[in-house]
């Protein structure tokens, strides 16, 4: 099955823009989802099992460098590379 997460990152501590950033691109190094970076979140999608891996993965490495936080996430089943307006 194919998925899409939404994610949004919350440091409550530390730098947060190189926080957030250094999320992102620990989403983008696992190399197992396709990630697209919005003003107001970032969303990832792939197969439902590599969706799961890297949120946990990359949650586990950002608490480690930046201690407490917030993830909120959104999960949609379904597959969209590119998240935006649809054309027909």
């Amino acid at each position: 099955m194919q998925m899409t997460a939404e994610l949004s990152l919350y440091p409550l501590a530390g730098d947060v823009n190189d926080n957030v950033l250094a999320f992102i691109e620990d989403l983008v190094t696992t190399g197992k989802v396709s990630v697209v970076t919005t003003a107001m979140s970032t969303q990832i999608s792939g197969d439902y099992d590599a969706v799961f891996e890297a949120v946990q993965l990359t949650l586990r490495q950002s608490y480690e460098r930046a201690g407490r936080q917030v993830l909120v996430a959104k999960f949609l089943p379904g597959f969209r590379q590119e998240i935006g307006p649809e054309v027909d």
